[in-house]
C-alpha cells in the first residue's frame, strides 16, 4: 500500500514539474510573440515593405563645368549602352557571338558578363557594352528581331572636352566605393558616378544635385511586379573655375614630357588662371573605368601623371626662399640692404663647409647682387644673423608652411621648421647649419609649387592675396577682392621687387636669358635649383657630375617664380620642373611662354 503511495507521488511530482516546464515556455513564447507583434510591430513592419519594394535611384543629369569665359571643360553626352537579359537571351554564348560582328566583345566583356549572371537573378539587366556609335546603335536595332534579350539603353557619360589638359584641376568621376555607399541609401545604384578628384570631387554635392527615385513592388525572387512610384531628380549646378581653358591648353603642352608643375595667378584676385601638373592623364579613360593593365601603367610610370603636383607635389624651393631670408633680416633690421659680403665660393661653418653654387665665388656682394645673380655665401652669412625663427615668421606672412586654402582636395601643407619643431619631432636642438641650409631652400624647408605662386603674388602686391579657383560674383558694384596688407614694409618689398626685375632684365642676372622681349610685357623673378642628391668631398675634388651625366632621379629640381609685367604687376608664377637640372635653363623658359601667353590671352 506505502509502494503505490509513492509511486503515486512521484508521478504527480513529475507530471507537476513538465506541467510547470510547458507553462514557462509558453509563457516566453507570448512574451515574445507581444514584443513582436506590439512593442517592435512598426520595425518590422518596415522590413516587411522593404523586401516588398524596391528602390532604385536616378542619376540626375551632373552639373556642367567652364572656364572663366563660360568654355565647357566637363560636361555630359549621351551614352548609348547595349542591355542584356539573360533569361530573355536564352543562349547567352550563342547571342555574344552574333552582335560581336557590330559589336567588339572582348574576353574580358565576356568574363565580367558571365561573372555577373552568376552574381545576379536571371532577369537582372547587364550592361554589355557602352559609349556605342550610332552606326552601332543602328544596326543593332536593325536586327532586334534576331537579337533576343538585347536592347538599347540611353544613359548620360561624363565628358572632358580638353582631355589632360584639365585633369588634375577638374578632376573625374567615378563609381561609387564601399564608403562612398555607406551615405547612400541600399539602393540598386545604375550608372551612378561621385567626384574622385579635383573641382569633380570638391564640389560633388554641387555638381551632382539631387537624386531620383523608381520605387517598385517586387515579389520574392526580386522580379519587378509594378511601378509605384517615379520621381525624376533635380539638376546639377554649374560651375564656373577662374582658369582660361586656352591659356591652361597652352601651358599644358608647354610641359609635355617633362614632370613639372605650373601654376599661374592672377595677384590682384588671386585667380588661378593655369593649373596644370605634367604628365596628365585623359580623364574620360578614367570616368568609363580602366582595367587592371592601365591602372598598373598610369601607376608604374615614373613620372606620376596621377600625382597632382600643384597640391601635393612638396619640393626644397631652393634659391627661390632668399626672398623670404632677405626679407626676413630687413623686417629685423639685422642688416642693411647695401652692405657687402664676400663670397670666395664657400663658407666654413664649425667643421663643416657649405659651398656656393658658383665654385670660383662671386666676390663682394650686396643683398641685390645676391638674389641677382643668386649668391649662395651672402645668404649663409645673413641667415646667421637672422636667425631659423624670423625666417619663420616671415615664410608664414607669405604663405608658405601651411595649405593655402584653395577649394580643391588633397593640399599638401609643406614644412616651415622652427626651433620647437625640431624638438617636437626629433628631440633634439637646432643647429647654425641647419638655419644656414635653410637661407638657399634646403635642409627641411619645402614647399608646394600653389605656395610658390602665393608667396609670389603677395611679395608682388604687398597684400595677403588668397588662391581661389571659382569664379565670384560681386553684388550691387560692391567691393569683390579685399585683402590685408601681408605685414612688410613697401621700402623692404620694393627692394626685393628691384632685385627680381634685375634678375631677368640685367644682363648678369641668373635668368637674362629668359627675359621677354616686350619691355612693356617683361616679367621679373628668381630662379631656383634644389639638389635632390648630397655630393660627397670626394665627388666635389674629382669634380661635381653635371646632372645631364646621372640619372634622372639624381638630377636637381629646376624652379623659378616670378610675376609680369614688371611695373604694376597683375600675373604671378611658379614653375617646378622635377629632376630638370638648373632653374634658369630648365625652368625660366617656360615661365617665360607662360607669362607672355598669359598677357596676350588675358590683356595688359
Amino acid at each position: 500500500m506505502s509502494h503505490d503511495v509513492d509511486r503515486f507521488r512521484t508521478f504527480s511530482r513529475r507530471t507537476f514539474a513538465l506541467a510547470g516546464g510547458k507553462a514557462f515556455l509558453g509563457f516566453i513564447m507570448l512574451g515574445r510573440l507581444f514584443q513582436l507583434q506590439v512593442l517592435k510591430s512598426d520595425k518590422y513592419a518596415v522590413l516587411a515593405e522593404e523586401n516588398r519594394i524596391s528602390v532604385r535611384l536616378l542619376s540626375p543629369v551632373r552639373g556642367k563645368v567652364f572656364d572663366r569665359f563660360g568654355v565647357p571643360i566637363a560636361t555630359n553626352k549621351e551614352n548609348y549602352r547595349l542591355i542584356l537579359v539573360p533569361e530573355d537571351a536564352g543562349q547567352v554564348d550563342k547571342v555574344l557571338k552574333m552582335i560581336s560582328q557590330t559589336v567588339e566583345i572582348s574576353d574580358a566583356d565576356r568574363k565580367r558578363i558571365f561573372k555577373e549572371m552568376k552574381r545576379n537573378a536571371p532577369f537582372a539587366p547587364i550592361i554589355v557594352k557602352e559609349d556605342l556609335t550610332w552606326e552601332q546603335v543602328s544596326k543593332m536595332e536593325v536586327n532586334a528581331p534576331d537579337l533576343p534579350g538585347l536592347s538599347i539603353d540611353v544613359g548620360q557619360r561624363r565628358y572632358y572636352p580638353y582631355g589632360a589638359s584639365t585633369a588634375h584641376l577638374v578632376g573625374y568621376v567615378g563609381e561609387y566605393s564601399k564608403k562612398d555607399l555607406k551615405h547612400l541609401p541600399k539602393t540598386t545604384l545604375p550608372d551612378v558616378r561621385t567626384g574622385k578628384t579635383g573641382v569633380e570631387k570638391q564640389f560633388n554635392k554641387d555638381l551632382q544635385g539631387e537624386f531620383g527615385r523608381i520605387e517598385e513592388e517586387v515579389n520574392a525572387y526580386g522580379r519587378v511586379l509594378r511601378q509605384l512610384a517615379h520621381k525624376q531628380g533635380d539638376l546639377g549646378e554649374n560651375l564656373y573655375l577662374t582658369i582660361d581653358a586656352s591659356l591652361q591648353d597652352f601651358t599644358q603642352k608647354r610641359v609635355e614630357g617633362l614632370s613639372a608643375s605650373v601654376v599661374v595667378m592672377d595677384v590682384k584676385t588671386g585667380d588661378i588662371l593655369a593649373f596644370v601638373s605634367s604628365p596628365s592623364f585623359d580623364p574620360n579613360i578614367l570616368s568609363q573605368g580602366v582595367n587592371n593593365t592601365q591602372w598598373r601603367e598610369l601607376m608604374g610610370n615614373i613620372k606620376k601623371p596621377m600625382s597632382n603636383k600643384v597640391l601635393t607635389g612638396q619640393y626644397a624651393p631652393g634659391s627661390t626662399f632668399k626672398m623670404v631670408v632677405a626679407l626676413a633680416a630687413l623686417e629685423n633690421k639685422v642688416i642693411s640692404p647695401y652692405e657687402t659680403t664676400y663670397c670666395p665660393g664657400h663658407l666654413q661653418v664649425g667643421n663643416r663647409r657649405f659651398h656656393c653654387w658658383k665654385r670660383e665665388g662671386h666676390g663682394t656682394v650686396d643683398m641685390s647682387d645676391s638674389i641677382i645673380e643668386s649668391c649662395d655665401v651672402y645668404f649663409y652669412e645673413l641667415a646667421k644673423k637672422v636667425g631659423i625663427q624670423n625666417i619663420a615668421a616671415m615664410s608664414k606672412k607669405l604663405g608658405l608652411g601651411a595649405p593655402t586654402g584653395v577649394s580643391l582636395p588633397f593640399e599638401k601643407s609643406g614644412l616651415i621648421p622652427t626651433k620647437e619643431w625640431k624638438r617636437r619631432h626629433f628631440k633634439q636642438s637646432w643647429h647654425v647649419g641647419e638655419t644656414v641650409l635653410a637661407s638657399i631652400g634646403q635642409g627641411y624647408v619645402l614647399t608646394t609649387p600653389i605656395q610658390l605662386a602665393l608667396m609670389t603674388a603677395r611679395l608682388s602686391t604687398g597684400v595677403k592675396v588668397t588662391p581661389n579657383i571659382v569664379m565670384k560674383t560681386s553684388e550691387e558694384g560692391a567691393e569683390e577682392h579685399v585683402f590685408e596688407p601681408v605685414g612688410i614694409k613697401q621700402k623692404h618689398l620694393d627692394i626685393i621687387l628691384k632685385a627680381m626685375s634685375d634678375a631677368v632684365s640685367s644682363s648678369h642676372g641668373t635668368a637674362y636669358w629668359s627675359r621677354i622681349g616686350d619691355r612693356s610685357r617683361e616679367m621679373a623673378g628668381k630662379t631656383g635649383t634644389a639638389q635632390v642628391r648630397r655630393i660627397t668631398q670626394e665627388e666635389r675634388l674629382e669634380g661635381v657630375k653635371k646632372n645631364k651625366d646621372i640619372a634622372w632621379k639624381k638630377r636637381d629640381h629646376a624652379l623659378f617664380v616670378g610675376y609680369a609685367p614688371q611695373k604694376n604687376p597683375k600675373y604671378a608664377i611658379s614653375v617646378v620642373v622635377e629632376h630638370g637640372g638648373s632653374g634658369s635653363t630648365a625652368a625660366a623658359p617656360i615661365a617665360r611662354d607662360v607669362l607672355k601667353k598669359t598677357q596676350e590671352v588675358m590683356g595688359e
